[in-house]
């Protein structure tokens, strides 16, 4: 079930001299009055959402966001988009895009990402092209830059403005902004596509994105929040915090756990020991790499 987008205080208190006068809110709004307009590749997340609010206001309503919708994302997520968008009074775009159609996608290669984000930044220029928005825009931040990041290459090839890294502003500091203007998704998880819980290599299919979908939200609904649901063939691989380890394995739940994974398809739902690792199936690129280095 979505769970509901708590509703924005009055704009006049978000939008308040006092809440945008932190030198990362001063910096943002810089940069974004450098433009004419601007479109917003929205995800609904705390970075993009802290960017469309900012925008709208540098921009004098001068803005639109974009979502493109994939199977790589949860309907929860989409329905919270919609929603946040809704909520912020801005102009939401829908887009249907085929990803798994492409096949640096569908192979899921360490570089998936590159061919996903070059594929749907297309989509959202082409589109927000055709409204006269000629200025696209993504929520990448500062901590972006020192994981494994192949999107941000398409979206640097791509002319994408990046206007949270302009200002020099990282997750943290997004985050205390986003609670002063109150905006509801200033302490909301970190969101990251389905693709991701399914190991480099495996070609994505819809089913298994769907099958990781329902596994989390079974577990959400269990009372487990920051859980993720790796997806290795007949294997489930739970990432969840530590703290919330005994009670994933309290006889009654865990047999319950174990009953709903076989509805959808896993014969085996296992909890890993590491707990939740932000980015964890890039280990195994890292190690490769490493390996690569040792070797010459």
């Amino acid at each position: 079930m979505t769970k509901p987008v708590r509703r924005l205080t009055s704009p006049q208190k978000n939008e308040s001299r006092s809440a945008w006068s932190s030198p990362g809110g001063v910096r943002l709004l810089a940069v974004l009055g450098r433009y004419d307009s601007l479109a917003v590749a929205f995800s609904g997340g705390v970075d993009s959402t802290l960017l469309l609010f900012a925008a709208r206001r540098a921009l004098e309503g001068r803005v639109l966001a974009v979502t493109a919708e994939t199977p790589l994302q949860s309907r929860r997520e989409i329905a919270s988009a919609v929603e946040t968008a809704r909520r912020l009074a801005v102009p939401h775009l829908r887009l249907r895009v085929p990803i798994l159609n492409q096949a640096g996608v569908r192979r899921n290669g360490p570089a998936r990402c590159y061919f996903c984000k070059r594929r749907l930044l297309q989509e959202i220029r082409a589109a927000a092209g055709r409204r006269g928005f000629a200025v696209v825009a993504h929520g990448a931040n500062l901590d972006d830059l020192g994981d494994f990041r192949p999107g941000l290459r398409a979206a640097r090839e791509m002319g994408v403005a990046a206007p949270l890294i302009e200002a020099g502003m990282d997750k943290a500091e997004i985050r205390r902004l986003s609670r002063r203007l109150g905006l509801p998704t200033w302490n909301r998880p970190a969101m990251a596509c389905l693709a991701s819980r399914i190991p480099y290599g495996r070609e994505l299919k819809r089913g298994e994105l769907t099958a990781v979908e329902q596994a989390e939200e079974f577990l959400e609904a269990q009372g487990f929040s920051g859980v993720r649901v790796r997806h290795h063939g007949e294997v489930a691989r739970i990432e969840a915090r530590p703290e919330d380890f005994a009670r994933l394995a309290a006889p009654a739940l865990r047999r319950k756990i174990e009953q709903a994974f076989r509805r959808l398809g896993f014969l085996y739902a296992t909890l890993d020991l590491g707990g939740y690792i932000a980015g964890s199936l890039n280990r195994a690129v890292a190690q490769a790499r490493r390996r690569q280095g040792e070797g010459r």
